[in-house]
């Protein structure tokens, strides 16, 4: 491959149909995840946007042909995917509300180097609280411990559901922040709502409808098409809610 050539993605999706208790949830789905940066993935509600990370971890019941880096993922049980170094983040954050902010992350942690120092920068609110029940934390901050578990471990890939979801202005802000700095440094599948994230932090978007995909491309083409937006998301303008 030559200089010049672009990088291969780091996941590449053929085919994927996924179902949840025998019903149709994914249809024929194909996209690639881009080795570098944030590939939104975009739609309005109900159009398969979870059910495509779930499918893609092996979650859900799925067909279809999925590589990570090169390597056929799309027969592999979830925890052989997240030990080819997988993270997820997933939509409703999921913590263990009974177990301190410390305890959460420890269980998180797969590697024997974890990334402890980068997530307290990230959010230096979680070490202040690291002994407090994730049970007894505002919204925003069960996000940023849903957050750091999969930021502990050094991943080849980010699956992000949702993460500004239900979330105050300000706390979406630092949200967009951790999610840009971890961007650098390992590429994103992200689902998201909030378009002026997705105009902050991603380059490549792909639209659900209807469980397929309807648009494929620059992010910046996608959002500057009002015409598209209100199609495929309902929406008037990049400044609103998908």
């Amino acid at each position: 491959m030559s200089e010049s050539s672009p990088a291969q993605p780091i996941l590449t999706v053929r085919g994927l149909t996924g179902r949840i208790a025998g019903q149709l949830v994914v249809e024929d789905v194909s996209f690639d995840v881009a080795a570098t940066g944030v590939t939104a993935l975009l739609g309005r509600n109900g159009v398969g946007k979870t059910s495509t990370i779930r499918s893609i971890l092996g979650l859900i019941d799925r067909t279809g042909e999925m590589s990570l880096a090169g390597t056929r993922i799309d027969r592999l049980p979830t925890h052989r995917i997240v030990q080819l170094g997988v993270g997820y983040v997933p939509e409703d954050r999921e913590v263990f509300g009974g177990l301190t902010v410390a305890e959460n992350l420890r269980l998180a942690e797969r590697d024997r180097s974890p990334r402890r120092d980068e997530v307290r920068r990230l959010f230096p609110d979680l070490h202040d609280r690291r002994d407090q029940r994730a049970g007894t934390l505002s919204g925003g901050q069960q996000q940023m411990v849903s957050l750091g578990r999969a930021l502990v471990n050094e991943n080849r890939l980010l699956l992000v559901d949702e993460p500004t979801k239900g979330l105050a202005p300000k706390i979406v802000d630092e949200v967009a922040v951790a999610l840009a700095e971890a961007a650098k440094t390992v590429p994103i599948l992200l689902v998201e709502q909030n378009l002026a994230v997705i105009r902050a932090l991603a380059h490549r978007a792909v639209v659900l409808s209807g469980g397929r995909v309807v648009y494929d491309g620059e992010a910046s083409d996608l959002l500057d098409d009002e015409a598209m937006l209100r199609r495929h998301l309902g929406v008037h303008d990049a400044g609103e809610a998908a």
